[in-house]
């Protein structure tokens, strides 16, 4: 099969997908031998200057409005429920420390925290259960999904700003830093391994 004709498949999947592609499952539909990865670059390049674009988001690939462009797309919505304060910090905990306890999370916090705080992050399907810890009692570890990865646009979860990229933002002007002592060298890595849930 000629260059062009898998180029045109995998366009014509990821269009047709709701759900980001990896390039293993874009591979299962192409001739034995493909080059995935050439194909993906080329039809990037093809879809650069277009109105939407081909995009690499948690290590797989979709179509997704160019952001000059996004704005007109942009809905005044209300929203049915507005995250609370607490789990808005809640989720930056697990995003710049997972995998997290409950108790790693009130711990940092220096509050103890509801239940409902980790039910609305898991609804919304930004946080997920990773496992149990190897530790007295077995505690459940939450970490990112995917889709808060999409949702935010990033490809991994390392392309979090660190604490010093906030702050030369502004975007800690207002902030007691002191209480972000635990932050200073929290820059995200990649999921740790915990023991599968059981």
């Amino acid at each position: 099969m000629e260059k062009p004709e898998q180029i045109r498949i995998v366009e014509a999947l990821l269009f047709a997908s709701d759900k980001p592609l990896s390039a293993i499952a874009l591979a299962e539909c192409l001739p034995e031998g493909a080059h995935v990865e050439e194909l993906l670059s080329e039809l990037q390049e093809q879809y650069e200057k277009r109105g939407v674009n081909l995009v690499e988001v948690a290590g797989k690939w979709m179509f997704r409005t160019a952001p000059d462009l996004a704005f007109l797309l942009r809905k005044e919505v209300e929203e049915e429920r507005r995250l609370s304060r607490a789990a808005i910090e809640t989720l930056a905990i697990i995003a710049y420390h997972q995998p997290v306890t409950r108790a790693d999370i009130e711990e940092i916090r220096g509050v103890s925290m509801s239940k409902g705080t980790l039910d609305v992050l898991m609804e919304a399907n930004w946080v997920r259960m990773m496992g149990r810890r190897r530790t007295p009692g077995r505690p459940q570890t939450y970490g990112t999904s995917d889709h808060f990865l999409v949702h935010f646009g990033l490809e991994t979860i390392k392309d979090l700003p660190g604490l010093a990229e906030l702050k030369a933002a502004g975007f800690l002007d207002n902030v007691n830093t002191s209480r972000l002592n635990l932050l200073e060298d929290a820059k995200p890595t990649e999921e740790q391994p915990e023991l599968p849930n059981s």
